[in-house]
């Protein structure tokens, strides 16, 4: 990120020529899902926790920073380490964030073991703690609150059918929690954050009309999911306007530095995919801090980041996904959304040669268009603004890059 600062202005003559492709219409009227947010997770029992300088990296919005309105943090299971979650959670709250929060385990004495399949010290929540549970994160909840961090949402448990080092639960189990328990739970409830987005654990929450009255968010993880697993029509059917939200992935791996390219422009084609094939409302990365992260170990944004960044500076909480072609030419995807009377689009080339796309809005008052652009040598950098004659403009997509136009 250092080599290649934020908002630097290439002039238009820097820009090669290239075939413009036939137009996209952007149907301004016509709404999708409202985005609630991007945003990342903080565990300070496991990693350092965030700096004051990288707390505003995260959830500031300005030139360097990446824009995140989402905090996820952990309900630790020892109450003793619930304060060390306070202070990022203020932070990001005193910059407009909201957060959410994610058990991994239930106090110890509420916890059973049992043999499941090879596992012999299996977890669970016992049977008769059901109760105890929803007054232990009633408690947590109160805690923050008491602290200056009014959760927005609570889980009741973090990736239940991947817990193998964690606390398991079955798809009736949940239910069972939700039917009798969740009702009693103080903020909204987030259910079940499957790790696969797995529908068989899903499915049940949403046919049972008592379990499903007591969830508020519909909660994923989308770690190895295929693309053609994103839709989920049972939601859309049962939704009642209860909310979709993504909330914790890494892609594609935990292996490569977050800087690589143009890898990193896999986490813009997934952000993409999930806000328009899963109709997602939000995407929310697992450690904000990390090598493979959003924000590298000493505090700067990565090439990972600034695709994130393409969409969380400018898509901001309550904009609303408008209608387009997803996929106007071969390696290009591209998607719109509306605030008020500005329209941002997102544009992602991963082909190896520069491209123009054609985008025409229509029933909308914007007379001129801002734009960012990250590739191989550039991070966020701003363009020259263009005018709109006939609500028509013709973004250029350099090979390999992630480009964010703001029309106002």
């Amino acid at each position: 990120m250092t080599a290649a600062p934020f908002l630097a202005v290439a002039p238009m003559s820097a820009r090669p020529a290239a075939a413009a492709a036939a137009e996209v219409l952007v149907d301004t009227l016509a709404d999708r899902q409202t985005i609630r947010g991007f945003g990342g997770m903080n565990h300070t029992a496991w990693i350092n926790d965030l700096t004051a300088a990288q707390r505003d990296t995260a959830f500031g919005n300005g030139t360097g920073q990446l824009g995140f309105s989402i905090l996820r943090i952990p309900v630790h299971e020892d109450r003793a380490n619930w304060s060390r979650e306070v202070a990022t959670a203020r932070r990001a709250i005193e910059h407009g964030a909201v957060v959410i929060a994610s058990p991994w385990n239930p106090p110890a004495n509420m916890v059973e073991t049992f043999v499941r399949g090879s596992q012999t010290d299996a977890r669970r929540l016992r049977y008769n703690m059901y109760g105890a549970y929803a007054q232990h994160l009633n408690e947590f909840y109160r805690f923050m609150r008491d602290n200056g961090v009014n959760l927005y949402a609570i889980s009741v448990q973090n990736e239940p059918d991947y817990a193998h080092e964690w606390t398991w639960w079955t798809p009736a189990e949940m239910v069972r929690f939700l039917r009798e328990n969740a009702g009693s739970i103080e903020t909204r409830v987030i259910a079940p954050e499957s790790f696969q987005y797995v529908k068989s654990f899903s499915d049940p929450i949403l046919n049972d009309s008592a379990a499903w009255a007591n969830v508020d968010i519909l909660g994923a993880h989308l770690y190895g999911t295929q693309h053609r697993d994103f839709p989920y029509p049972l939601y859309q059917q049962r939704r009642q306007g209860k909310e979709l939200w993504m909330t914790e992935v890494y892609h594609p791996n935990s292996s490569d530095s977050a800087d690589l390219w143009p890898q990193a422009l896999d986490v813009g084609e997934h952000i993409h995919r999930a806000l328009v094939d899963g109709q997602f409302q939000t995407y929310v990365w697992w450690y904000i801090r990390r090598s493979y992260g959003p924000m590298r170990e000493d505090g700067q944004i990565s090439k990972r980041g600034a695709n994130m960044a393409h969409f969380a500076k400018f898509i901001r909480p309550g904009y609303v996904r408008i209608d387009m072609a997803p996929t106007p030419q071969a390696n290009v995807f591209t998607s719109a959304y509306r605030g008020g009377s500005r329209i941002v689009i997102v544009a992602i080339n991963k082909g190896t040669s520069q491209v123009n796309q054609q985008f025409t809005l229509e029933n909308s008052s914007a007379s001129s268009v801002s734009s960012w652009v990250t590739d191989a040598n550039r991070n966020l950098a701003l363009q020259s603004r263009m005018t709109l004659p006939n609500d028509t403009f013709t973004g250029v997509l350099p090979a390999r890059s992630v480009t964010t136009f703001v029309a106002e």
